[in-house]
């Protein structure tokens, strides 16, 4: 029982990453592609006044998942670390360069040097996800057995299953971002700015949905676990995240503020459609849930901990995100984020 919690309570941990963590990656995607420096500075700025006050934030959520796996279920933790080393330490990097990029770019003053760091932030935006994305292919197709480094330490995230999440990744970041800026130009009342960021929404998501549909194959053939699981116990999670995709791009034009959820609540059930698929194996396929798991007392003090914690971070975080969702509209200023 307690296993299962704490299990669910890492899954939560790692929705909010994929929300907010996720969104924030992708519009550094968004920031490579908004244009040279003169019609693309007022869409670089708005990307810099939404993500600037929270976006460091937003990593609490990775730690918090990382700590949870390492106490609650160390043979996991072990054997996905030592084997899928590589990736995660690209993802480490990635995330270092994109965080000292973003705060280099604001401070500098020559435009030579904003388009450095501009560029470093972007590309690091991009390769951080598609890196997660192949660690979560990797644990998802089976390819990484108990023990310290038993794995292949190439294969394991450079397979079709790996590659098909890396790509999924990037284009679900990207999506989440324009469509959280869409609604964010019509909260700042921008429109000129919203149709730009309103189509690149309509794109990403056809483009998620177009490698998602291509991506059933994938798994058929290199991750049959996790298809089957899918298509059987999983299925109604997976036609609830096409359906809710499906009105976050019917919502976009209309009501951008209602997309908003939409496309969150789409990428949070396919994520637990994954979970659900691969229940009770941790690692695929004998590794379950109660094998890992370690101890009661461990267990129960993990979830107090939380449990008293949450009493601080969770209204402080909400207080953050409402700070500045309730600030004066004042409209962010071109050259401060010139490229």
């Amino acid at each position: 029982m307690l296993a299962n919690l704490t299990l669910a309570v890492m899954w939560i941990g790692l929705t909010c990453y994929a929300l907010f963590g996720g969104a924030d990656f992708g519009a550094g995607l968004w920031d490579l592609l908004a244009g040279r420096s003169g019609p693309g500075a007022p869409r670089r700025a708005l990307i810099e006044h939404t993500i600037g006050p929270v976006w460091e934030a937003n990593h609490v959520w990775l730690i918090f998942v990382v700590v949870l796996l390492w106490a609650g279920f160390s043979p996991v933790f072990a054997a996905v670390m030592s084997t899928l080393y590589i990736p995660l330490t690209l993802t480490a990097l990635g995330i270092i360069a994109r965080g000292a990029a973003f705060a280099f770019r604001k401070a500098s003053t020559e435009l030579w040097q904003k388009r450095l760091f501009g560029a470093c932030f972007a590309l690091s935006s991009v390769l951080t996800p598609f890196f997660l994305g192949t660690v979560a292919g990797g644990v998802a197709s089976g390819r990484i057995p108990p023990g310290l480094a038993a794995g292949n330490l190439i294969t394991s995230w450079l397979n079709p299953t790996s590659l098909l999440g890396g790509v999924l990744a990037v284009l679900t970041c990207a999506h989440l971002a324009a469509v959280y800026l869409c609604a964010e130009t019509a909260r700042l009342g921008r429109p000129e700015l919203g149709a730009w960021f309103r189509t690149r929404a309509l794109v990403s998501g056809l483009a998620a949905g177009a490698v998602a549909l291509a991506g059933i194959a994938i798994l058929h053939a290199d991750a049959p676990h996790l298809f089957h699981g899918l298509t059987h116990r999983a299925l109604a999670l997976v036609l609830l995240s096409a359906c809710a995709g499906v009105a976050a791009l019917a919502l976009l034009r209309g009501n951008p503020g209602l997309a908003r959820p939409m496309a969150a609540l789409a990428v949070a059930a396919i994520l637990w459609a994954w979970g659900v698929a691969q229940y009770p194996a941790m690692l695929v396929p004998g590794v379950t849930v109660g094998d890992a798991a370690s101890t009661h007392a461990v267990l129960a003090a993990c979830l107090l901990s939380l449990a008293i914690g949450s009493l601080v971070l969770v209204p402080s975080l909400w207080w953050l995100y409402s700070v500045f969702q309730h600030e004066p509209d004042a409209e962010p200023s071109p050259g401060d984020a010139a490229h």
